[in-house]
Protein backbone atom coordinates (compact mmCIF):
# COMPACT_ATOMS: atom_id res chain seq x y z
CA UNK A 1 0.00 0.00 0.00
CA UNK A 2 1.42 3.45 -1.05
CA UNK A 3 2.34 6.06 2.17
CA UNK A 4 1.89 8.77 0.06
CA UNK A 5 -1.11 11.22 1.45
CA UNK A 6 -4.22 10.46 0.31
CA UNK A 7 -7.24 13.28 -0.46
CA UNK A 8 -8.79 11.90 2.55
CA UNK A 9 -6.44 11.09 4.99
CA UNK A 10 -7.89 11.81 8.37
CA UNK A 11 -11.12 12.32 7.34
CA UNK A 12 -14.59 10.60 8.71
CA UNK A 13 -17.27 9.98 6.53
CA UNK A 14 -20.75 8.93 6.75
CA UNK A 15 -22.38 7.39 3.92
CA UNK A 16 -26.00 6.42 4.44
CA UNK A 17 -27.31 3.27 2.44
CA UNK A 18 -23.99 2.14 1.98
CA UNK A 19 -24.15 -1.45 1.65
CA UNK A 20 -25.41 -1.80 -1.93
CA UNK A 21 -25.20 -0.37 -5.21
CA UNK A 22 -23.78 2.56 -5.61
CA UNK A 23 -23.77 3.87 -1.70
CA UNK A 24 -21.11 0.66 -1.35
CA UNK A 25 -18.86 1.84 -4.17
CA UNK A 26 -18.54 5.05 -2.56
CA UNK A 27 -17.88 3.79 0.98
CA UNK A 28 -15.13 1.75 -0.44
CA UNK A 29 -14.06 4.44 -2.64
CA UNK A 30 -14.13 7.18 0.33
CA UNK A 31 -11.90 4.61 2.26
CA UNK A 32 -9.21 3.76 -0.31
CA UNK A 33 -9.03 7.65 -0.45
CA UNK A 34 -7.99 7.54 2.96
CA UNK A 35 -11.00 8.39 5.22
CA UNK A 36 -12.30 6.07 8.29
CA UNK A 37 -15.93 5.60 6.54
CA UNK A 38 -19.02 4.61 8.70
CA UNK A 39 -20.95 2.34 6.72
CA UNK A 40 -24.85 2.79 7.75
CA UNK A 41 -28.13 1.61 6.37
CA UNK A 42 -31.03 0.00 8.39
CA UNK A 43 -29.90 -3.39 9.19
CA UNK A 44 -26.84 -3.87 11.20
CA UNK A 45 -25.53 -7.34 10.12
CA UNK A 46 -25.68 -6.11 6.41
CA UNK A 47 -23.33 -2.68 7.92
CA UNK A 48 -21.08 -4.98 9.82
CA UNK A 49 -20.23 -7.12 7.00
CA UNK A 50 -19.62 -4.53 4.68
CA UNK A 51 -17.53 -2.56 7.19
CA UNK A 52 -15.56 -5.97 7.46
CA UNK A 53 -14.70 -5.77 3.21
CA UNK A 54 -13.76 -2.59 3.36
CA UNK A 55 -11.30 -2.86 6.29
CA UNK A 56 -9.86 -6.01 4.30
CA UNK A 57 -9.69 -4.52 0.83
CA UNK A 58 -8.02 -0.80 2.17
CA UNK A 59 -6.54 -1.99 5.48
CA UNK A 60 -8.33 1.38 7.02
CA UNK A 61 -10.86 0.28 9.67
CA UNK A 62 -14.47 1.11 8.56
CA UNK A 63 -17.02 1.18 11.23
CA UNK A 64 -20.93 -0.23 10.97
CA UNK A 65 -23.85 1.94 12.27
CA UNK A 66 -27.14 0.62 11.52
CA UNK A 67 -29.63 3.92 11.25
CA UNK A 68 -33.00 4.25 9.40
CA UNK A 69 -33.06 7.80 7.77
CA UNK A 70 -36.53 8.27 8.00
CA UNK A 71 -36.32 7.87 11.83
CA UNK A 72 -36.03 11.93 13.06
CA UNK A 73 -34.90 11.21 16.64
CA UNK A 74 -32.36 8.83 15.82
CA UNK A 75 -30.06 10.87 13.45
CA UNK A 76 -29.04 13.46 16.17
CA UNK A 77 -27.66 10.65 18.66
CA UNK A 78 -26.33 8.80 15.80
CA UNK A 79 -24.46 12.29 14.81
CA UNK A 80 -23.02 13.00 17.86
CA UNK A 81 -22.13 8.92 19.03
CA UNK A 82 -19.23 9.04 15.52
CA UNK A 83 -18.02 12.59 16.85
CA UNK A 84 -17.82 10.93 19.98
CA UNK A 85 -16.12 8.33 18.77
CA UNK A 86 -13.79 9.52 16.59
CA UNK A 87 -13.76 12.94 17.43
CA UNK A 88 -15.28 14.69 14.34
CA UNK A 89 -17.35 13.57 11.38
CA UNK A 90 -16.01 15.62 8.00
CA UNK A 91 -17.98 13.78 5.32
CA UNK A 92 -21.63 13.08 4.99
CA UNK A 93 -22.67 11.04 1.60
CA UNK A 94 -26.75 11.27 1.92
CA UNK A 95 -27.40 8.28 -0.31
CA UNK A 96 -29.91 6.04 1.36
CA UNK A 97 -32.92 6.25 -0.44
CA UNK A 98 -36.40 4.21 -2.46
CA UNK A 99 -37.66 4.53 -5.37
CA UNK A 100 -41.41 2.61 -5.65
CA UNK A 101 -42.63 3.24 -9.20
CA UNK A 102 -46.93 3.35 -9.15
CA UNK A 103 -49.10 2.13 -12.12
CA UNK A 104 -50.98 5.65 -11.57
CA UNK A 105 -50.98 8.33 -9.50
CA UNK A 106 -54.50 7.55 -8.10
CA UNK A 107 -52.91 4.57 -6.72
CA UNK A 108 -50.16 5.85 -4.71
CA UNK A 109 -51.26 5.33 -0.94
CA UNK A 110 -50.98 7.64 1.24
CA UNK A 111 -48.77 5.66 3.51
CA UNK A 112 -46.15 5.08 0.39
CA UNK A 113 -46.18 8.66 -0.12
CA UNK A 114 -45.35 9.45 3.35
CA UNK A 115 -42.52 6.74 3.43
CA UNK A 116 -40.94 7.77 0.08
CA UNK A 117 -40.95 11.47 1.48
CA UNK A 118 -39.13 10.25 4.84
CA UNK A 119 -36.41 8.23 3.24
CA UNK A 120 -35.88 10.38 0.37
CA UNK A 121 -35.79 13.91 1.53
CA UNK A 122 -37.06 14.36 5.54
CA UNK A 123 -34.16 12.31 6.56
CA UNK A 124 -31.36 14.27 4.75
CA UNK A 125 -33.05 17.39 5.41
CA UNK A 126 -32.66 16.47 9.43
CA UNK A 127 -29.04 14.72 8.72
CA UNK A 128 -27.36 17.76 7.02
CA UNK A 129 -29.11 19.83 9.69
CA UNK A 130 -27.37 18.15 12.61
CA UNK A 131 -23.83 17.03 10.73
CA UNK A 132 -23.69 20.23 9.13
CA UNK A 133 -23.98 21.93 12.71
CA UNK A 134 -21.28 19.90 14.14
CA UNK A 135 -19.34 20.44 10.76
CA UNK A 136 -19.53 24.04 11.68
CA UNK A 137 -17.96 23.55 14.91
CA UNK A 138 -15.70 21.43 13.68
CA UNK A 139 -13.91 23.32 11.38
CA UNK A 140 -15.84 22.48 8.31
CA UNK A 141 -16.50 19.42 6.51
CA UNK A 142 -18.51 18.34 3.35
CA UNK A 143 -21.58 17.33 2.45
CA UNK A 144 -22.60 15.10 -0.68
CA UNK A 145 -26.39 14.87 -1.45
CA UNK A 146 -27.24 12.09 -3.72
CA UNK A 147 -30.35 12.74 -5.91
CA UNK A 148 -31.34 11.63 -9.51
CA UNK A 149 -31.69 12.84 -13.05
CA UNK A 150 -35.48 11.91 -12.36
CA UNK A 151 -35.62 15.07 -10.35
CA UNK A 152 -35.16 17.09 -13.08
CA UNK A 153 -36.44 14.03 -15.91
CA UNK A 154 -39.41 12.99 -14.10
CA UNK A 155 -41.87 10.17 -15.49
CA UNK A 156 -45.44 9.57 -13.81
CA UNK A 157 -44.83 6.14 -12.30
CA UNK A 158 -42.03 7.67 -10.25
CA UNK A 159 -43.61 10.99 -9.42
CA UNK A 160 -43.38 10.95 -5.77
CA UNK A 161 -39.61 9.80 -5.95
CA UNK A 162 -39.02 12.44 -8.61
CA UNK A 163 -40.64 15.31 -6.21
CA UNK A 164 -38.35 14.10 -3.28
CA UNK A 165 -35.57 14.37 -5.40
CA UNK A 166 -36.54 17.95 -6.57
CA UNK A 167 -36.64 18.77 -2.97
CA UNK A 168 -32.78 17.53 -1.94
CA UNK A 169 -31.98 19.87 -4.70
CA UNK A 170 -33.55 22.79 -3.12
CA UNK A 171 -32.19 22.28 0.24
CA UNK A 172 -28.84 21.83 -1.23
CA UNK A 173 -28.58 24.72 -2.30
CA UNK A 174 -30.33 26.07 0.79
CA UNK A 175 -27.65 24.49 2.90
CA UNK A 176 -24.82 25.51 1.35
CA UNK A 177 -25.72 28.96 2.13
CA UNK A 178 -26.57 28.33 5.56
CA UNK A 179 -23.28 26.76 6.54
CA UNK A 180 -20.86 28.51 4.25
CA UNK A 181 -18.34 29.05 4.27
CA UNK A 182 -16.91 26.22 6.35
CA UNK A 183 -19.12 23.08 4.91
CA UNK A 184 -19.80 22.90 1.46
CA UNK A 185 -23.42 21.02 0.60
CA UNK A 186 -23.35 19.65 -2.89
CA UNK A 187 -25.46 17.41 -4.89
CA UNK A 188 -24.91 14.18 -7.23
CA UNK A 189 -27.81 13.53 -9.85
CA UNK A 190 -27.29 9.68 -11.27
CA UNK A 191 -28.38 8.66 -14.63
CA UNK A 192 -28.18 5.03 -14.99
CA UNK A 193 -25.62 2.81 -13.60
CA UNK A 194 -24.85 -0.62 -13.72
CA UNK A 195 -25.89 -1.36 -10.18
CA UNK A 196 -28.08 -3.83 -8.41
CA UNK A 197 -31.24 -2.21 -9.47
CA UNK A 198 -30.27 -2.79 -13.07
CA UNK A 199 -29.76 -6.22 -12.78
CA UNK A 200 -33.35 -6.70 -12.92
CA UNK A 201 -33.77 -4.75 -16.27
CA UNK A 202 -34.55 -7.19 -19.39
CA UNK A 203 -32.51 -7.21 -22.34
CA UNK A 204 -34.91 -4.97 -24.18
CA UNK A 205 -35.95 -2.41 -21.59
CA UNK A 206 -31.89 -1.99 -21.09
CA UNK A 207 -31.32 -1.41 -24.91
CA UNK A 208 -33.84 1.55 -24.38
CA UNK A 209 -32.03 2.90 -21.80
CA UNK A 210 -29.00 2.43 -23.32
CA UNK A 211 -29.64 3.82 -26.71
CA UNK A 212 -30.94 7.37 -24.96
CA UNK A 213 -27.43 7.35 -23.63
CA UNK A 214 -25.00 9.96 -25.27
CA UNK A 215 -21.89 7.63 -23.29
CA UNK A 216 -23.75 4.56 -24.82
CA UNK A 217 -23.49 2.14 -21.83
CA UNK A 218 -24.50 2.35 -18.23
CA UNK A 219 -22.10 3.89 -15.71
CA UNK A 220 -19.82 2.16 -13.37
CA UNK A 221 -20.79 2.80 -9.67
CA UNK A 222 -16.68 3.90 -9.61
CA UNK A 223 -17.30 6.68 -11.79
CA UNK A 224 -20.21 8.30 -9.41
CA UNK A 225 -17.69 7.18 -6.03
CA UNK A 226 -15.03 9.12 -8.17
CA UNK A 227 -17.16 12.23 -7.99
CA UNK A 228 -17.55 11.95 -4.38
CA UNK A 229 -14.18 11.65 -3.42
CA UNK A 230 -13.39 14.60 -5.48
CA UNK A 231 -16.26 16.29 -4.09
CA UNK A 232 -15.51 15.35 -0.12
CA UNK A 233 -12.14 16.34 -0.83
CA UNK A 234 -10.34 20.17 -0.80
CA UNK A 235 -9.46 19.90 -4.19
CA UNK A 236 -13.27 20.89 -4.69
CA UNK A 237 -12.51 23.35 -2.38
CA UNK A 238 -14.36 26.08 -4.39
CA UNK A 239 -17.41 23.93 -5.43
CA UNK A 240 -20.63 24.40 -3.42
CA UNK A 241 -24.63 24.19 -3.58
CA UNK A 242 -23.98 22.61 -7.37
CA UNK A 243 -26.33 19.96 -8.51
CA UNK A 244 -23.93 17.87 -10.66
CA UNK A 245 -25.63 15.47 -13.19
CA UNK A 246 -23.27 12.25 -13.54
CA UNK A 247 -25.46 10.23 -16.26
CA UNK A 248 -23.55 9.48 -19.63
CA UNK A 249 -25.19 12.83 -20.90
CA UNK A 250 -28.99 11.98 -20.19
CA UNK A 251 -29.72 15.24 -19.53
CA UNK A 252 -28.31 17.06 -22.34
CA UNK A 253 -31.17 14.92 -24.45
CA UNK A 254 -34.59 15.95 -25.10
Amino acid sequence: MSTSPRLLDGKVALVTGATRGLGKATALALSEAGATVIVSSRKADQCAAVAEEITEATGIPAHPLALHVGDWDAIEPAVDAIVARHGSIDVVVNNAGIAPLAPTSLEVSEGLFAKTLDVNLKGPFRLMAVAGDRMVKGGGGSIINISSIGAERPSPQEATYAAAKNGLNALTRAFAQEYAPTVRVNCIMPGAFASDMAADWDEEFLGLVVNRLPAGRLGDPRELAGMVVHLASDQAGYTTGALIPVDGGRTAVY
